[in-house]
């Protein structure tokens, strides 16, 4: 079996992937990063290539012949060392009641969160079986355990990362590929400027009167889950900042 480990991170370019492939740089994990941002995937590779080997991808994970077509150029070495999958990429768009939300926001949901996971996890999980052995992380959300008001659709996503987690693990087992949930609480990144739709002071409000977590709080997780000995397989992790208890019960300061 491979030890040695190589990861390919969606959704690299910011936020929780950037962050995912840090830590890893940081333990010796050569790394496959996938975005749309061109200049910023190059950014990010010029950071970390001098700790472990760096390629980059750039395709939008909701556009299938993209994806496959951009994987499967991966060089043959890259291919057999790859065991590693962290499905990252994703995003909310609008916080608005079910009546008066765009159906627009709902496709753009759909096609990245849920879509574009599965584009991704096929295109990979078949080397990830011939080089028998592999750990798929899917970074799913709160919302994908609750439900709440004014985000019918985006939890209705993340419930999906949630159950097509759970189906990976169970189809998986006879190939001995992990797999590992992640749902993380409030996290301060771009996230709530795309929500949002760039508006600054809507996103500013979400994390108003408490310490959010940030997205080294949940590259953590990730890193702690992909480094359990081989007969360890983290299910489920979900994190919140302190101040918060649920979905959407938050303990905000006033002062």
């Amino acid at each position: 079996m491979n030890t040695h480990k190589t990861a390919l991170i969606t959704g690299a370019t910011s936020g929780i992937g950037r962050a995912t492939a840090k830590i890893f740089a940081e333990h010796g994990i050569d790394l496959i990063l996938c975005g749309r941002r061109t200049e910023k995937l190059e950014e990010v590779k010029k950071e970390l290539e001098k700790s472990v080997k760096v390629i980059t991808l750039s395709f939008d994970v909701s556009n299938r012949e993209a994806v496959f077509s951009a994987i499967n150029s991966l060089p043959e070495e890259w291919k057999r060392a790859l065991n590693l999958l962290i499905n990252n990429a994703g995003n909310a768009h609008g916080l608005d009641p079910f009546q008066d939300a765009s159906l627009d926001d709902f496709d753009a949901m759909i096609d990245s969160n849920v879509r574009g996971l599965l584009n991704v996890s096929k295109a990979v999980v078949p080397f990830l079986i011939e080089n028998t052995s592999g750990h798929i992380v899917n970074i799913s959300s709160i919302a994908g355990k609750e439900t709440y008001a004014k985000g019918s659709v985006y939890c209705a996503t993340k419930h999906a990362v949630e159950a097509i987690s759970k189906g990976m693990r169970i189809d998986l087992l006879p190939h001995g590929i992990k797999v590992t949930g992640i749902a993380p609480g409030a996290v301060e990144t771009e996230f709530s400027m795309v929500r949002f739709k760039g508006d600054q002071q809507r996103a500013n409000a979400v994390y108003q009167g408490f310490k959010p977590l940030v997205a080294e709080d949940i590259a953590d997780a990730v890193y702690y889950a992909v480094s359990r000995p081989d007969h360890v397989q983290i299910a489920d992790i979900t994190l919140f900042p302190k101040a918060q208890a649920s979905g959407t019960l938050f303990e905000r300061k006033t002062d």
